[in-house]
């Protein structure tokens, strides 16, 4: 898990100081390279992002068939629980590849990846910050904070279990994080600074007691944030 994680910050940072020559002009069009470097891209983002904060679950899924093989018993290798979580990030990346694709034919990113319309950023900062409020938001975020409670209500036998646990907790962090990781095409897909203060925001966010301030506050900034870009027009 840590190889990986490394890997994917290795790649990421290895993009992010070679974007210039990442970067398309916004006159041309994508072909298939160009859309599977950028598929590639956000895979190695959403790795590097998301895995550190699923690490107490990975960890923890690990350690109860460390016990039960100390045992004799039935053995599944974590990394078949990984893999399903993955899973979920790298359809994630999948869809947010189509969408810059969108957002680039239709001139609305620049060629350093950055939204060109107040509009469009004024939209994704409120839709993230009233998300931030949201019923959903706090049900994702309360499992993602829970791994004993997850495995002791969602566990499964089995590597196929395993594999289906990985996903289904997966689609928890998708479920609390996807709207955050829109914010990229507002602060830059290919900045480092924000995509390292995103993963802390998300990390520190997981890590807290069952609280929902962070949330709202942040969601306050996030509107206040959108009111404020969209006027700016």
């Amino acid at each position: 898990m840590v190889v990986i994680a490394a890997l994917a910050w290795i790649y990421t940072i290895y993009l992010a100081q070679g974007v210039n020559s990442v970067a398309m002009p916004q006159a041309q069009a994508w072909g298939f390279e160009e859309f599977s470097l950028m598929f590639i891209m956000w895979i190695a983002m959403m790795v590097a992002m998301m895995l550190p904060s699923a690490a107490p679950m990975i960890l923890l899924f690990g350690t109860v068939y460390h016990s039960r093989r100390a045992r004799g018993d039935e053995f599944v290798s974590t990394g078949v629980f990984l893999s399903g979580y993955i899973a979920i990030w790298i359809v994630f990346a999948g869809v947010a590849t189509l969408v810059q694709w969108g957002l680039h034919a239709a001139t609305l990113l620049s060629p350093m990846m950055v939204s060109t319309s107040n509009i469009l950023s004024g939209i994704l900062l409120v839709t993230a910050g009233l998300y931030q409020w949201s019923h959903l938001k706090y049900v994702c975020i309360t499992h993602c904070r829970s791994p004993l409670g997850f495995l002791m209500t969602d566990w499964r036998e089995g590597n196929s279990g395993a594999l289906f646990m990985g996903i289904r907790h997966g689609g928890f962090c998708l479920g609390c994080c996807w709207v955050l990781m829109s914010l990229l095409f507002v602060l830059g897909v290919m900045n480092l600074v924000w995509i390292a203060a995103l993963a802390v925001f998300v990390l520190i966010e997981k890590m807290l007691p069952q609280r929902r301030w962070m949330s709202c506050a942040s969601g306050f900034v996030l509107i206040t944030a959108g009111i404020w870009k969209t006027l700016g027009t």
